[in-house]
């Protein structure tokens, strides 16, 4: 196969959750840039739509469908109706920063809704069509929280360290059918996700220490890893988390 051709995903169909925003626009825009028809998959239609405008300027193939991946009816609806899809990026997210004895129950199946059990929902339906087509990736956005501790969240280090197994025991399951199941876990990245702590000149300076590139990333720095993942380049490569963090988890300081 010839170089370019390792990461060219023309004729694919990509859903991307989370699409209206941050790391998952920006893997969005990589992913139709590589040829592979995007479906944009958000609550925020209107958001979602000025992400599909953006990528149709540049003359890329997508699509808008907007639902909560928390909503099971809704999920199995709307994905039913989309036809093939040949690669699953879930990066849908959200957040609850509370001490253990303020989490609330709420906040805890709020975040391992999101990131997990939607993870699991969205794969069950998705995986029918790959294991039929003997093709398919499926890439789940991790965490530095999938692997390090950090104080106040416990539902979203819960949630991640989940995917990061979810993932191991899919690609065990899926790998005799030809399909790759890997996860990305983001260091600290510019996102609106992130905007408080960004704007905290102490977290900066932490990050400034503890992150041996020095800096936080822009979204988009993890594209050429979604590529990477849904491409046939990575055609042996199933059941890996691949941190995208300046060095952050190689790195005892």
């Amino acid at each position: 196969m010839k170089h370019a051709a390792l990461f060219d995903l023309t004729g694919q169909v990509a859903l991307v959750t989370g699409a209206s925003r941050g790391l998952g626009a920006a893997m969005a825009l990589g992913l139709a840039r590589a040829g592979a028809e995007v479906v944009l998959n958000g609550r925020d239609a209107d958001a979602l739509g000025t992400v599909a405008e953006a990528l149709r300027a540049e003359g890329l193939a997508c699509r808008v469908c907007a639902f909560d991946v928390t909503e099971g009816a809704a999920v199995t609806a709307a994905v039913g109706g989309l036809g093939r899809i040949d690669i699953l990026v879930h990066n849908a997210g959200n957040q609850h920063r509370a001490p253990i004895e303020e989490t609330t129950e709420e906040g805890w199946h709020s975040v391992l809704d999101t990131h997990l059990t939607a993870l699991w929902r969205l794969s069950r339906l998705v995986v029918p069509g790959m294991k039929e087509r003997r093709h398919g990736k499926i890439i789940a956005i991790g965490s530095l929280a999938s692997e390090l501790g950090r104080a106040t969240i416990t539902p979203y280090a819960s949630a991640k360290g989940g995917m990061k197994m979810f993932i191991r025991a899919l690609a065990v399951e899926l790998g005799p059918f030809n399909i790759q199941a890997n996860a990305i876990g983001p260091g600290w990245f510019n996102t609106a996700m992130n905007a408080a702590l960004l704007e905290n000149p102490d977290w900066l300076a932490m990050i400034a220490r503890r992150c041996p590139a020095g800096r936080y990333a822009e979204p988009e720095e993890i594209i050429g890893t979604a590529v990477f993942l849904a491409s046939p380049a990575s055609n042996f490569v199933s059941g890996q988390m691949l941190f995208v963090d300046g060095g952050v988890t190689a790195s005892m300081t």
